[in-house]
């Protein structure tokens, strides 16, 4: 007979800030799968087994945590795979159906929650890079650039115009070869996305964020606050999100 592990069945039912970031990751690197006998999983897999913890505690469930044990100079891959059908309709209903790579679309999000979601997503199919460019000058930039990566380019059209209305000026979107799509962003955005995703009036969920990821933002900031101190009030004003304006 099959054993029963607990888990909040109704955590897909209702928007919550830690709702939002696990739907996010799940639309990231998760996906729904149904075994011979037809029973409904979904599942996530990654290489941060911390994180997984966490978003395993996140939705209160008991299942195991199983390793993929690494190939060559490959990382371990941890999956955390939930039997539930109900969780499983929860997530199609959202837009999240099986074989959703290349087919996803956003689904209708409220706004005090938009930015769990998107770090969510970033955390799963995102990065960030910081960087000097121009080194063959006598003082290089320093850059900062985000991306989400997606092989839908819809979701990531979708994405960008949401981003659009409140968060960001910019951007582009480009469709490699290989058939995946990317969304990047340059550093005054960046900053705006840092914002965005970190630093909103309601605190992080406790452990629902990548701190690797969120210490190149971090680090970044550090350099522009630097330069700052070299500068009056009205530059610093108009230099936060326009860091070309300073030498880092």
């Amino acid at each position: 007979m099959p054993v029963y592990k607990k888990v909040d069945k109704n955590f897909f039912k209702k928007w919550s800030a830690e709702m939002a970031y696990v739907l996010g990751f799940f639309a990231a690197d998760g996906y729904i799968t149904l075994n011979k006998r037809g029973a409904n999983f979904w599942c996530i897999q990654i290489t941060d087994k911390a994180l997984l913890q966490q978003i395993k505690k996140t939705v209160q469930a008991e299942h195991k945590i199983s390793v993929r044990t690494k190939v060559q100079d490959q990382k371990n891959l941890y999956r955390l795979q939930i039997g539930s059908k109900e969780m499983c309709d929860d997530l199609r209903l959202l837009g999240f159906a099986e074989r959703k790579t290349n087919n996803m679309t956003i689904p209708h999000i409220p706004m005090n929650y938009f930015s769990h979601f998107v770090r969510g997503y970033f955390d799963g199919d995102g990065n960030v890079w910081s960087g000097r460019v121009h080194k063959d000058r006598k003082k290089p930039s320093r850059m900062l650039m985000t991306m989400f990566t997606s092989g839908s380019a819809r979701f990531l059209q979708e994405l960008h115009g949401r981003l659009l209305l409140s968060v960001v000026e910019g951007g582009y979107i480009y469709t490699a070869k290989q058939g995946y799509s990317r969304l990047q962003f340059a550093t005054g955005d960046s900053l705006k996305l840092y914002d965005f995703m970190y630093n909103q009036q309601d605190s992080l969920p406790r452990g629902l964020f990548l701190k690797r990821k969120k210490k190149v933002f971090e680090k970044y900031v550090a350099a522009v606050s630097k330069a700052f101190s070299r500068c009056t009030r009205r530059e610093y004003t108009e230099a936060y999100y326009s860091p070309s304006r300073l030498r880092l």
